[in-house]
């Protein structure tokens, strides 16, 4: 039986659990998806809903941005974390994660799974590649009409300077 058997151990020393919580909690801020293993973002989340309960406190709030500081290393996330995500989740009464299974990785049969913040709205990749894409193209055809223009010159200057040398 698992009485009072806390948490996952996910195969790891205990420092290597730390870093890896911290580091999937510090995606999920940033990114408010990420995609990882069943059983890593079952420990996450737990991890994620705790920082984000710090996040909301309206008294001593210095104390719980350095309680968070402690586990999320970027700044710019913990500036999010508290600005945006601890508004976003100000009413609601816990429950702030959201776990989406995927089936098995193609590899090693591993359970996928997204873990999400409760509102996140998927926005396709394709409207940013597309605009890259088009920008893209703009300085491609900007950069093909220079370097035209200057590579005659200087292989002319070279030519020159070699048959000098001789």
């Amino acid at each position: 039986m698992r009485h009072r058997v806390a948490y996952r151990k996910l195969g790891r020393t205990t420092p290597h659990r730390k870093a890896l919580l911290r580091n999937l909690a510090t995606a999920l801020f940033e990114r408010e998806r990420i995609r990882t293993t069943l059983p890593k973002a079952k420990e996450v989340r737990s991890f994620a809903e705790k920082l984000i309960t710090l996040a909301r406190r309206e008294q001593d709030r210095l104390h719980a941005r350095r309680l968070v500081a402690r586990d999320i290393q970027n700044p710019v996330v913990v500036k999010k974390l508290f600005d945006t995500l601890g508004a976003r989740f100000a009413t609601r009464p816990g429950g702030y994660t959201r776990i989406l299974r995927l089936g098995t990785r193609h590899g090693d049969g591993a359970e996928m799974a997204y873990l999400e913040l409760v509102g996140y709205e998927y926005k396709p990749a394709k409207d940013e590649k597309g605009a890259k894409k088009d920008e893209g193209k703009k300085a491609d055809e900007k950069k093909a009409d220079k370097p035209a223009d200057k590579k005659p010159a200087a292989k002319k200057g070279r030519k020159q300077e070699g048959a000098a040398a001789e």
